[in-house]
């Protein structure tokens, strides 16, 4: 990464972890990772999401993200951008948790908030 590039994550150390952790983790559990993010669009504006949709067409095996080759965790990690600043922190809490245990249920930690 350039000095001057940064990704819109990296602005949060705990959201920047989260989400660099996960990049390193199964397909498997990264699976299970988006399904829990994407429950977080009851958060997110519906034209928010209509665009998430857009980008989710246009980068789906295109992008060189590590997340572009998957049309479930661009989708996942899209709406987590859109996600208000307290929901982003919340989620990346309870991802690193959900990676750092090993667990492969994210749900366990939702009702920690």
């Amino acid at each position: 990464m350039s000095e001057g590039y940064r990704r819109w994550y990296d602005n949060d150390p705990i959201l920047k972890e989260a989400l660099e952790l996960l990049s390193l983790q199964t397909d498997d559990k990264k699976s299970e990772a988006a399904n829990f993010i994407i429950s977080l669009q009851e958060q997110v504006a519906q034209d928010v999401i209509e665009r998430i949709y857009e980008i989710t067409t246009k980068y789906a095996g295109k992008g060189h993200r590590w997340y572009d080759n998957d049309p479930v965790m661009i989708k996942a990690v899209e709406l987590l951008r859109a996600a208000p600043p307290k929901t982003q922190r919340i989620a990346a809490l309870k991802l690193l948790l959900a990676l750092e245990s090993n667990s492969t249920d994210f749900s366990e930690t939702e009702d920690n908030d």
